[in-house]
């Protein structure tokens, strides 16, 4: 059985008096209907934390509410120790929490370039972003050979890697990852996690929403379930993929 909050041996090395990102006792309201009820999670500098669940479980709206696209109704959102959940949007992606949305989302009528320019429109180290521009053609380089063609002309996976692009250029501290597989053919699925792996090891900080249990897991190194709002199963991604019933169980509310 996962235990909550049990972190794998190989990030005892990482861990902090204080997490990178901490969300504590969120609640977030759509009208009269709870969609977050007083979730708290944290995620260290360098770690990739899965968040699991059914559809309609509270995982997009977690993310758009550290994101400040969604407003709380109660609770914290702590970056650095620096509470984010009253800032504006903008203010939130300029302290460093980038957002690469469900459904990709990309300006269709821009280029690639200008979108990829667009995740970088709070930066003002223009050498910088001129070479983080150049790595992430390298990264994709059906990007590079895109670069003038209008977002909208690609193909899913495409937009997939150019809405992945398009949020590392922010250089963030925190990059949300909401449903990167979705919609995509297994190949472009297995190339976007391999990515995603890559850059787990270069130590960028990962919150990942993501269906595919096993590739989530994978990847992570911890995770939590949520259930109707609320995390109803939290532990290191070993623990939880070896007790891969209770996490079946905890989607579906029964007790493993």
């Amino acid at each position: 059985m996962a235990t909550p909050e049990r972190a794998p041996d190989a990030l005892v090395g990482k861990q902090s008096a204080e997490p990178l990102l901490r969300v504590a006792e969120l609640r977030v309201n759509y009208g009269a209907v709870a969609a977050i009820r007083g979730v708290s999670l944290k995620v260290t500098a360098g770690e990739v934390v899965a968040l699991l669940g059914a559809n309609g479980a509270g995982k997009s709206t977690l993310l758009r509410t550290v994101s400040g696209l969604t407003r709380p109704r109660a609770g914290r959102i702590l970056l650095g120790g620096e509470a984010i959940h009253r800032l504006p949007p903008a203010r939130i992606v300029r302290l460093g929490v980038a957002h690469c949305p469900e459904g990709r989302r990309v300006f269709g009528t821009l280029t690639v370039a200008e979108n990829l320019r667009l995740g970088a429109a709070a930066r003002v180290d223009r050498a910088g972003v001129a070479a983080d521009r150049e790595r992430i053609y390298a990264m994709f380089p059906i990007l590079g050979e895109r670069r003038t063609q209008p977002a909208g002309t690609l193909s899913g996976g495409e937009q997939q890697m150019l809405a992945l692009g398009r949020a590392l250029m922010a250089r963030p501290r925190v990059l949300l990852l909401d449903e990167p597989s979705l919609g995509l053919a297994p190949l472009l699925v297995r190339q976007i996690f391999r990515t995603l792996a890559e850059l787990k090891a270069d130590g960028v900080t990962m919150l990942l929403v993501e269906q595919n249990i096993n590739l989530a897991l994978d990847l992570a190194d911890r995770a939590y379930v949520l259930r109707t709002g609320e995390v109803s199963l939290a532990g290191s991604a070993v623990d939880l993929k070896a007790d891969y019933e209770a996490v079946a169980a905890a989607y579906l509310g029964a007790r493993p």
